[in-house]
């Protein structure tokens, strides 16, 4: 099985304190060593906000890649205005197709919400879909902690059937 490694908007506007406070302080380090590491496709996926004043808003600094990430050489960029990187700029699940991949590895930003997002949607395309989630990060919202958020997810997407759950050294082999 082929499978690609899925970037998502690991971008240096969620730095901002717009978001409050976050989960997962080593999550870029764990998201540049999968890309290190990886030896298959790799896509990156930028989130570009249409919400007035967003740090991820086209145009502002925030919209740029992290550097953990800028400069990678890609097989794949593109951008997108709502959660699933399957509904952006490109028709992921038809360039995923056309290449013969069958499996996508996940990582990035928000956990809870365009990670999963994905993650639902490439499990219902028929994926195996694997979350790194030590390798992503989201942020307290309303009454739950981020790291309550994170759980959630986890559960969630291995609970439903639409994702494995995975850390990044099983990915690269070294667990």
């Amino acid at each position: 099985m082929t499978s690609a490694l899925i970037l998502i908007d690991v971008q240096r506007g969620f730095d901002d304190p717009y978001w409050g406070k976050r989960d997962n302080p080593d999550a870029e380090a764990n998201i540049a060593a999968l890309a290190a590491g990886w030896d298959g496709p790799l896509v990156l996926v930028r989130h570009d906000s249409t919400t007035p004043g967003s740090p991820l808003r086209p145009g502002r600094p925030g919209n740029a890649f992290k550097s953990e990430v800028d400069g990678l050489a890609a097989d794949l960029v593109f951008g997108k205005e709502v959660n699933s990187a399957f509904h952006g700029e490109v028709d992921l699940d038809g360039w995923l197709r056309e290449r013969g991949i069958t499996g996508i590895v996940l990582a990035g930003v928000q956990t809870n919400m365009c990670v999963e997002t994905t993650a639902r949607v490439g499990g219902n395309l028929g994926y195996r879909v694997r979350v790194v989630l030590d390798a992503t990060f989201t942020f307290d919202l309303e009454d739950l902690t981020a790291d309550q958020l994170a759980h959630a997810t986890a559960v969630s997407l291995r609970g439903g059937g639409f994702a494995e759950i995975t850390t990044t050294a099983e990915v690269l082999g070294r667990a």
